[in-house]
């Protein structure tokens, strides 16, 4: 297919691997698995989950569960404080499906218990150590008391705890991530010991891609929710988490200027396109993702020195190296592997399948 413009390219090879080594992960040390679609947002990668055997997924909002329930998934967690103003449309989708919620206050179990007319499942939320939202787990007086309320509302159902490691983005190291799952562990293990009598069959929920790419064991843990994998991306690699060749998706862009003295390329591809995250190179410069060079429906990395160096609305400079430089003209195309795949995936709205044809995501498309 003739390339015209800044196109999201995807490699359904390296997607399904990604797929089938977390999914075999999870069931293989015996593990709920209920990965976030987040990332994807699409029905059609979706189906490639469903082939693996996944019937359990996580999403971000109403509006995310409402497209997938629309996909056919009956069995969804919105992994997002519950928006009461959403209430009427929680009601009629758990109406029809088995939907789960995420609390963390009296106020929303009260207006829920007061509105909702269908049954949810609970998770509240835990705060491990990221400081988004939730409740620390050694605030157990309130957590109780939560509970409690939880529990005098007959159409809610106590799930569990669950918490986002978010924090193992901002490690340094692969040991770093080791030490933040191992500390939040701990701390939902210690939570859990405590309520196991009265809830017998409360489960700790997780999802980060770091960790679930960096354990192996998942001692104490009950589910995995991880969603950034299925593409992963240029900060999981600085992470650890991956190598550059597990990152599913790059970004086909048109050379359109060149300048020799400082040996940058112009391409069409700017924040629009890629959002307008970067990181920090170990080298110590900051960037806003890695350059590969394209090959049929495939693509070849290139030496980290080769790098998308600042980004406007729809321009990107990219520095190269000489040589690099020296081969690539103006109407060429270059891949740019996203620092963030979830962002540069909801900002495309559509993946260019091994070169062959498109499929969409959910950014295209209200399912409110």
């Amino acid at each position: 297919m003739q390339i015209e413009k800044t196109t999201l390219l995807l490699n359904k090879d390296i997607c399904l691997r990604n797929i089938r080594k977390m999914t075999n992960k999870a069931l293989a040390n015996g593990k709920i698995f209920r990965p976030h679609f987040k990332t994807h947002q699409s029905a059609e990668i979706a189906n490639w989950f469903r082939e693996e055997g996944v019937n359990q997924i996580t999403v971000s909002s109403l509006t995310m569960a409402n497209y997938f329930a629309a996909a056919g998934w009956d069995d969804i967690t919105i992994a997002f404080p519950v928006n009461i103003r959403e209430l009427d449309g929680i009601e009629k989708l758990a109406s029809r499906i088995s939907l789960n919620i995420l609390l963390d206050n009296a106020d929303s179990i009260l207006e829920i218990n007061n509105r909702l007319k269908s049954k949810v499942g609970v998770f509240v939320k835990i705060d491990t150590g990221y400081h988004r939202a939730g409740i620390e787990p050694e605030f157990i007086n309130e957590i109780d008391e939560l509970l409690n309320l939880i529990s005098s509302c007959t159409l809610l159902s106590f799930k569990g705890f669950l918490s986002h490691y978010g924090n193992t983005y901002n490690a340094h190291s692969k040991q770093e991530i080791r030490k933040i799952y191992e500390q939040s562990t701990q701390r939902l293990v210690t939570l859990k010991s405590i309520f196991t009598a009265k809830y017998p069959g409360l489960i700790i929920s997780i999802g980060d891609t770091p960790s679930a790419s960096l354990i192996s064991g998942f001692n104490g843990i009950d589910e995995l929710r991880p969603g950034n994998f299925v593409f992963y991306d240029s900060m999981q690699y600085l992470l650890g988490s991956c190598s550059l060749t597990d990152i599913a998706i790059a970004l086909a862009c048109p050379v359109t200027a060149r300048y020799e003295k400082r040996k940058e390329i112009v391409v069409y591809g700017g924040a629009i396109h890629l959002s307008h995250d970067s990181a920090i190179h170990p080298d110590g410069f900051t960037f806003y993702g890695f350059i590969a060079r394209l090959r049929g429906n495939k693509w070849d990395v290139l030496p980290e020195s080769n790098y998308v160096k600042s980004i406007s609305q729809e321009h990107g400079v990219v520095k190269l190296q000489d040589s690099v430089f020296d081969s690539v003209k103006i109407g060429d195309l270059i891949a740019i592997l996203p620092i963030h795949s979830c962002m540069t995936a909801n900002s495309m709205g559509k993946y260019l399948v091994d070169g062959k044809n498109f499929i969409t995501n959910m950014s295209n498309k209200s399912f409110d």
